[in-house]
This record gives structure tokens, sequence and C-alpha cells, in this order.
């Protein structure tokens, strides 16, 4: 497993992080997510072997949002 910290444009509420964090959650691979309005974040634990960064921008995009260019 690894995790990254993916910068997501777009997030303004809690609704906002809601709808990110379910959109992440739902994806295979992903154990753990935890997305904090304050600095717009996604915390992804996840099986590199099964999903990647195209996976967590699809899957961001069909949510409403965008991953930015500079993953932190």
């Amino acid at each position: 497993m690894e995790t990254k910290t993916l910068k997501v444009n777009g997030m303004t509420c809690q609704m906002c992080v809601k709808h990110v964090t379910r959109a992440l959650e739902g994806e295979e691979g992903i154990a753990h997510v935890e997305v904090k309005l304050e600095p717009e974040v996604a915390q992804v634990t996840y099986d590199p072997a099964v999903t990647g960064m195209s996976t967590f921008r699809e899957v961001v995009a069909e949510a409403g949002y965008e991953l930015a260019d500079v993953i932190v």
C-alpha cells in the first residue's frame, strides 16, 4: 500500500468533501481516504497494482472536481 496527498481544486464546502470522499472510497484498491476542506487535499492509501493517478483523476472529475497538476 502507498499513501499520496492529492490537491483537489473546486472543493468549497463540507458537502464537496463528502462527494470526493465517497467517490474515492468506492474505487477498488483504495484502502483509506481522508479529505480535508482546508487546504483542499485528499489523502489516499491505495494499492498501486490496482489503481493509480489516472483513476484518481477520473473519479474526482466524475464527482465534479479536479485534481491539481501538482501532487503534494
